[in-house]
């Protein structure tokens, strides 16, 4: 008969050999399986990615905005910034205004005394040039004497002239042969006629002169000299500077 505890024996211990070697491979599957994960996780942790740029550049990150941006301004802080620019330029306007009209004044005005100072020197030759003739005649040629005066004469003078040659002063000329010839006087020295402008404009002057007539006539013996002032009106024409009053003084 055979022995129960040696056949018990004999076929327990394959059963327990079995499971050991089979939990023995699962625990180095699992302790292989652990391994490569660690590698893999190594292997991707030192792995360097590259990263192309785009075509068009990266774009710069916006700047931070800094927490005083959105501070408010005070209260009524804006409206006196307002309206101090609105005075100050106010101001400034009207301070060019009154420096532009300053500066077209005195122009105007440096213009009037450069054109003014220009009229006495023509006036005063026009005056030193017409007196001779205006308030010379002679009874031989009366008309001839009489055209070349009207010509340097302007305005209601020139038609007073005309009136008071024809009617009084040619009459009286042919009837005692009058001959009257007046020069402006000069200094015995010989200096500078006897001429000074009393007042002058771009547009009109008066002309003081010292004129001598020598007259002669049929009435007298002698060839008579008189010594005159005369205050000569001269105007700017189209054809320059024409007498335009005569009075004796």
């Amino acid at each position: 008969m055979a022995n129960p505890t040696t056949r018990t024996r004999g076929t327990g211990a394959p059963a327990r050999r079995a499971l050991t070697a089979a939990a023995r491979a699962a625990a180095k599957r699992a302790e292989r399986a652990e391994r490569g994960a660690r590698q893999e996780e190594q292997t991707l942790s030192g792995r360097t990615l590259l990263i192309e740029p785009p075509a068009d550049g990266w774009e710069d990150p916006p700047e931070p905005v800094s927490p005083e941006s959105f501070e408010e301004e005070p209260e009524g802080s804006s409206p006196p910034r307002k309206a101090g620019r609105s005075v100050l330029t106010a101001v400034l306007g009207v301070v060019l205004v009154a420096a532009l009209v300053v500066a077209a004044v005195l122009g105007w005005q440096y213009r009037q005394g450069r054109q003014a100072e220009q009229a006495r020197g023509e006036a005063l030759a026009a005056a030193r040039k017409a007196a001779p003739v205006v308030l010379s005649y002679d009874y031989r040629h009366l008309d001839r004497d009489f055209t070349r005066a009207r010509a340097l004469l302007t305005g209601h003078f020139r038609d007073q002239y005309g009136r008071t040659t024809k009617a009084v002063v040619a009459p009286t000329a042919t009837k005692y042969h009058g001959v009257v010839k007046a020069t402006v006087a000069t200094p015995a020295d010989g200096g500078a006629p006897a001429v000074s402008v009393v007042s002058a404009t771009p547009d009109k002057a008066v002309v003081l002169l010292f004129v001598n007539q020598v007259t002669e006539s049929t009435q007298v013996p002698e060839p008579r000299l008189d010594l005159n002032r005369v205050r000569m009106t001269l105007t700017r024409t189209s054809d320059g500077w024409k007498v335009s009053g005569v009075d004796a003084l």
